[in-house]
């Protein structure tokens, strides 16, 4: 009675208040009820697509390979965090769903509730998987006439997988299926990059992987991304061949196969010159194109008295693009046109020559090559989120390049 008599009093003002707490009253309840219905989301998610966590109960040595492995962070990483802030912004939040196609496929099967998928990565610790255990093993096929190639999922209790002789069990049925043995299962993520990128050709991302010799002898993807090796598929069975997934590639020892080099010196008086033959090794390009920073670098240094650098130069493959702007661009989903393209195609062999000066005062000179990953590009201002979005900042391994192979060679001058 109070606060009312006081309400009335005040005229207007208290006419005001007491719609103010009205509409606050309205607005809490409509809160409320988003709240609850982004949970009840979440939970018909979760409950069609459990967390890989649940499946560690049974298949542990599985699940910690994959714990270590890219896909595990694949909505994780600082990296995917400041590029989906990035690219929200620059998309004025439409097709929220985009980057996720990849990073979390199952959004496909929810594209209503691509929002949810935002927000748990922005929560910076998200609850959901985004490339886990049921993302892979509830696809059932992959439609290849669609471009990129889109995967058809089959939710209930049977989980599809590479094993004739899989073990009944409680938890789940299983069904042997050849796509697990094929590249197929794979090209649903790894052609599917946004805008220019992709240059609207289906196979640009990994080149022409088809038509490599690793191809047309009968390796599949899974041949180098997935290794067999002997173990169990689930806790307590026979050991017997089952795959690796710890998914090498750029993060692991496969990389240290991936690319060859061969190197050639002449000296001719004050001149001096290096021959790098560089052999890909990969059935697919180096690198591939997605993200648009993605770089490998040929690094040359030379070496004469005391070790004492005198001369240095690289090569970079990789693209180079340019936003509707002209300007260049480190974000795939702005590019409109390709600037530069020096991507190393399929089992390509490119040979780099690299001319100096003769070291003075010394007996031999040192050549040193490499080739490695490149650190993440991009604006200062997204190099900046990225540092700040890591638990380890600047040392966060984004900023580290990734060798791939090395070469020394001492060079005796006359």
């Amino acid at each position: 009675m109070r606060v009312a008599r006081r309400l009335r009093i005040r005229g207007k003002a208290g006419f005001a208040v007491l719609v103010a707490l009205a509409l606050t009253a309205a607005w809490g309840g409509l809160s409320l009820g988003l709240a609850e219905e982004a949970a009840k989301s979440k939970g018909a998610l979760e409950k069609v697509f459990p967390s890989s966590n649940k499946c560690k109960r049974c298949h542990e040595r599985v699940f910690e390979e994959w714990e270590t492995s890219p896909l595990s962070r694949s909505i994780h990483s600082p990296v995917f965090r400041a590029s989906l802030d990035e690219y929200l912004a620059f998309s004025g939040g439409k097709e929220k769903a985009l980057c996720f196609r990849c990073h979390a496929p199952h959004v496909g099967e929810y594209p209503e509730q691509a929002q949810l998928f935002v927000a748990q990565v922005q929560s910076g610790d998200p609850a959901i998987d985004g490339v886990g255990c049921a993302q892979c093993h509830l696809i059932k096929q992959v439609d290849r006439t669609s471009h990129p190639p889109v995967p058809k999922y089959e939710a209930g209790k049977t989980l599809f997988g590479p094993y004739k002789d899989f073990v009944q069990n409680l938890a789940h049925q299983s069904q042997d299926l050849e796509l697990f043995r094929k590249s197929d299962l794979c090209l649903n993520c790894h052609q599917s990059v946004p805008s220019a990128a992709n240059l609207g050709k289906a196979n640009d991302l990994l080149g022409g992987w088809e038509s490599s010799k690793t191809a047309k002898s009968g390796k599949e993807c899974q041949t180098c991304h997935m290794p067999e090796q002997v173990g169990e598929s689930a806790n307590g069975e026979n050991k017997r061949k089952v795959a690796n997934h710890t998914f090498p590639g750029r993060v692991g020892k496969l990389r240290q196969e991936a690319a060859k080099l061969d190197v050639e010196t002449a000296v001719k008086g004050d001149q001096a010159r290096v021959t790098v033959t560089v052999r890909s090794l990969v059935p697919h390009s180096l690198p591939t194109t997605h993200p648009a920073w993605a770089r490998v670098v040929l690094d040359v240094t030379i070496k004469g008295k005391n070790l004492k650098t005198v001369f240095a130069d690289q090569r970079v493959y990789g693209r180079v693009f340019a936003d509707a702007k002209g300007q260049k661009t480190a974000f795939d989903f702005m590019a409109t046109k390709v600037l530069e393209d020096t991507v190393l195609k399929p089992e390509e062999t490119r040979v780099e020559t690299f001319a100096f000066p003769t070291p003075k005062d010394t007996r031999s000179f040192d050549v040193e090559v490499s080739l490695s990953y490149a650190p993440v590009s991009g604006p200062p201002a997204f190099l900046q989120r990225i540092e700040a979005e890591s638990s380890k900042g600047a040392q966060d391994p984004a900023f580290q390049p990734i060798a791939i192979v090395k070469r020394a060679v001492n060079v005796p001058l006359p």
